[in-house]
């Protein structure tokens, strides 16, 4: 009989666990790979159902399925795979199936023939609980709390006659703004151009919701920029999760720590933008000239409210605003300034224009905007190149056909603006920043009618504050190329051309923050 010696007990109960531990773990990885070409299995026998005619597809592989295709920039990957197989194809990211739309003739399909089949959109990658859910007003499902809601932002908040009466509100923080920029200018300071447009649309957000510019002593304009960045790219992690089949739980675990703070984050500023509210409402005679913010708060409180939201619904509802109403339009406004800056002869042109209609006596307003057609074109075109959302997702409700292709019911269905934007039989030189485009042709959203151009959409689900956003954004950049020049400071020396990188993540941004140091061309507060 062989004795192990006492001091080899220890080494060989070790090698037993290690032993034990490979033994464990290779059981775990057959069961997570029979697991895994089960759901491969089942969605190719879905995929090969008799009498089923699916959208074309790029090779796939067994498990991820057409994840190895798939790039950090997600528009892009998906502009390419159409550009190299069809127009119209059927992914599976994981166990994720998806169909990509990328024609202006099949988003007339999504957006207006089948507009009511098309109206829902995916749930929340979050869930129950994290960033409230799929209580939020831009991914609720198609039915009465989603009309009740866009009734009111379209009666309360974003109709023609709204963005009018708060025309003063955007002149006064558009003043502001460039009261600050001219500021910086003579102080030879650097400014993050980005940073300072997302304070100005969420001082007008504010205003035109509760009544109430950001506070400049808590910098509240800055904590909600920076939860935004985070909420976008939380998003992105987690929608990559959702792909992952069996894996999900275990995605979403790696997360949930950052998920449940940013949720908390967000939960503690809107309490705390409520309660400020209620005690402005409290102490003021508000009747005849309640906010937003205050019908809100009486959908919440009345038991006989047309619709009763619940306290969930209404911090995801201003949650929606601040996303859609102000990060939106600040990138939008950065890529501008970007774009304008390597293209100087433009913004030579559209100076020329605003002088010619304005002069050199008055800043320019939102009134003159009608007038400045080169103005607006360099915002369509920044739009077209740059869109709000690349990618506009909607679910398909019931089984159709597109294009000849059978949608099955419950697929998630994606509108690649970016890519329609790009198509070469609708564009000449369609990578081109070229405003001129927009004053010879009539590609605009006309009643969402024209799906060439849809940056903010189309159908039932179109972006309802398409109106302010160009307020904001016109007048805006009107005033910024009305009385600033920008000195670019980069590794190549002063002057340096702008790098038009996107960043990784699911939204249209810029991978870098755009720093410049403003220059006064005209000062339209001199007196």
């Amino acid at each position: 009989m062989t004795v192990t010696p006492p001091w080899n007990l220890g080494k060989d109960c070790k090698m037993n666990s290690i032993s034990d531990l490979h033994y464990y773990l290779l059981c775990f990885l057959l069961l997570l790979f029979s697991a895994f070409l089960l759901r491969s299995i089942s969605n190719k026998s879905s995929k090969s159902a008799p009498g089923r005619h699916l959208p074309p597809s790029p090779p796939s592989l067994p498990i991820i399925g057409h994840l190895h295709h798939v790039r950090p920039v997600l528009h892009k990957s998906f502009h390419h795979l159409s550009s190299k197989y069809r127009p119209l194809l059927y992914l599976r990211l994981g166990s994720y199936p998806c169909v990509v739309v990328s024609t202006s003739s099949m988003a007339e399909e999504i957006f207006k023939t089948q507009d009511v089949n098309f109206a829902a959109r995916p749930v929340s990658p979050f869930g129950d609980g994290l960033l409230f859910g799929n209580d939020g007003f831009i991914t609720a499902m198609y039915g009465d709390y989603w009309r009740f809601m866009k009734k009111l932002c379209v009666t309360e908040l974003l109709g023609t006659r709204q963005v009018e009466r708060s025309r003063a509100v955007r002149h006064q923080e558009i003043t502001r703004f460039l009261r600050q920029m001219i500021q910086s200018a003579s102080n030879t300071e650097v400014v993050d151009v980005g940073a300072r447009l997302m304070k100005l649309t969420n001082n007008i957000i504010c205003r035109m919701v509760m009544s109430t510019s950001c506070s400049e002593e808590d910098h509240e304009a800055e904590r909600i920029r920076e939860l935004v960045k985070r909420s976008f790219e939380l998003a992105g992690k987690m929608s990559l999760a959702n792909s992952l089949g069996p894996l999900k739980k275990f995605g979403f675990w790696l997360y949930a720590k950052e998920a449940k703070e940013v949720t908390t984050r967000y939960d503690e500023l809107l309490e705390k933008l409520l309660k400020e509210h209620e005690e402005r409402a409290k102490s003021n005679d508000r009747e005849g000239n309640k906010d937003l913010m205050d019908i809100l708060l009486e959908a919440y409180h009345d038991d006989e409210a047309e619709f009763r939201i619940t306290l969930g619904q209404l911090k995801s509802f201003i949650l929606d605003l601040f996303i859609g109403g102000t990060s939106t339009s600040a990138e939008t406004m950065q890529w501008a300034v970007a774009e304008l800056i390597n293209h100087p002869t433009v913004y030579k042109i559209a100076r020329d224009e605003i002088e010619s209609v304005v002069g050199r006596s008055r800043l320019v307003e939102e009134t003159d905007i009608p007038s400045l057609h080169y103005l607006q074109a360099i915002v369509k075109e920044t739009l077209r190149l740059h869109p709000n959302s690349a990618l506009i997702p909607r679910v398909c409700h019931q089984g159709c056909k597109i294009n000849g292709f059978d949608i099955p019911a419950r697929t998630p269905v994606a509108v690649n603006v970016y890519s329609i934007a790009r198509d070469p039989a609708i564009w000449e030189n369609p990578n081109e920043f070229c405003p001129e485009r927009f004053l010879v042709s009539s590609k605009t959203e006309t009643k969402g009618q024209n799906f060439d151009f849809t940056p903010f959409g189309g159908g039932r689900r179109a972006c309802p504050g398409k109106n302010l956003a160009y307020a904001v954004m016109n007048t805006a950049i009107a005033s910024m190329i009305q009385c600033i020049d920008w000195k670019v400071i980069g590794e190549d020396g002063d002057g340096a051309k702008l790098s038009m990188q996107e960043a990784i993540g699911m939204s249209l941004t810029m991978a870098s923050p755009l720093r410049c140091l403003p220059l006064v061309y005209f000062n339209p507060f001199e007196a």
